[in-house]
C-alpha cells in the first residue's frame, strides 16, 4: 500500500507541475461555465421546473459539471493517452515487469491527478459561479462530506472505463476511434450537456442507469441533496457496484492482454 501511495503522490506533484495548462483549463471551464449557465437560464425561464429541478439548482449543476470535468474524467480520463501509447510502442511490457500490479499502479496515479484537479480545477470555477450566479448551496453541513465520497466513487467509475478503452488499443493497436466514442459517451450519458432526468421517456431511464450516470449526475444530486437516508446509501451503492464492475472486467481483459503480449514477446 505504500508503494501505491507513493504512486498517487507522485501523480499529484506531475500534474501540479504543469501550472500553465491549469491556468488555460481553469479559464476554458470558466467560460464555458457561464455559456451553459445563461442557456439554463434561458431554458427554465421557459419550463421553470424542468427535470425536476429549480433554476437555482440547475445553476448549481452547471458549475458541478465544470467542476468535475477533468476529476471525474468526463470528457477524458488524463491517462489513457499515455497508456495507450505505451502499449502501441511496446513500452507496456516494462510495466507488466514492475513488481506491482498494472491496473493498481494505474489507478494510484490517476488518484493524484484526481485530487490534484479538484484542488486546482474544481474549487475555482464553483467559487467564480457563486460570486456570479445564486445557485443553490447545501442545507446542511455533511452534505459536503457526502458530496466529496460520492466525487470519489465517480471519479473510480471514470478510471475503470477508461482504463477499458485504454487496453483496447491491445487488440486494435490505436485505441483513437474507441477513446473518441468513450468521450462522446461520456459528454452525453454523464450528463455534461443536460441533467439525465432531463432526458425523455425511456432514453432517460436507460441513461440514469448507465455507468457515466455515476461521474456527474449522481453527485450533483448528492450535493443538490436529493438523497436522503438511505437512498444516500443506495446512490453510493450504484457507484460501488459500477466500479466493482467495471475493475473487474479490467483485471480481465489485463489477463488476456498480458497473455497476449507473452505470446508475441516469445
Amino acid at each position: 500500500m505504500r508503494l501505491y501511495g507513493r504512486v498517487a503522490a507522485g501523480g499529484f506533484r506531475r500534474h501540479a507541475t504543469y501550472r500553465m495548462a491549469t491556468c488555460a483549463g481553469l479559464f476554458t471551464n470558466t467560460v464555458f461555465g457561464f455559456i451553459l449557465a445563461y442557456t439554463y437560464m434561458a431554458l427554465w425561464h421557459e419550463r421553470p421546473h424542468l427535470g425536476g429541478y429549480e433554476l437555482a439548482d440547475a445553476l448549481a449543476y452547471v458549475w458541478i459539471g465544470q467542476a468535475l470535468i477533468t476529476v471525474c474524467g468526463l470528457m477524458g480520463g488524463g491517462f489513457e493517452d499515455e497508456l495507450i501509447e505505451r502499449i502501441r510502442t511496446g513500452d507496456i511490457a516494462v510495466d507488466l515487469y514492475r513488481p506491482a500490479d498494472l491496473q493498481a499502479w494505474w489507478f494510484a496515479a490517476n488518484l493524484g491527478r484526481a485530487a490534484y484537479q479538484l484542488l486546482a480545477r474544481g474549487v475555482v470555477p464553483m467559487a467564480v459561479g457563486a460570486l456570479a450566479f445564486d445557485y443553490a448551496l447545501p442545507e446542511r453541513a455533511l452534505t459536503w462530506p457526502a458530496f466529496l465520497v460520492s466525487v470519489a466513487l465517480g471519479a473510480s467509475v471514470s478510471f475503470a472505463l477508461w482504463y477499458l478503452v485504454a487496453l483496447s488499443a491491445f487488440w486494435l493497436m490505436d485505441g483513437t476511434g474507441v477513446a473518441q466514442v468513450a468521450w462522446l459517451s461520456g459528454l452525453f450519458f454523464s450528463g455534461m450537456l443536460l441533467p439525465l432526468t432531463v432526458f425523455p421517456g425511456a432514453l432517460g431511464e436507460v441513461a440514469q442507469v448507465l455507468p457515466w450516470a455515476s461521474l456527474l449526475q449522481v453527485p450533483a444530486d448528492v450535493y443538490l441533496e436529493k438523497y436522503r437516508g438511505w437512498e444516500l446509501l443506495g446512490a453510493y451503492g450504484f457507484q460501488a457496484g459500477w466500479a466493482a464492475v467495471l475493475l473487474a472486467a479490467g483485471r480481465l481483459v489485463q489477463a488476456a492482454a498480458t497473455r497476449k503480449v507473452v505470446v508475441q514477446g516469445g
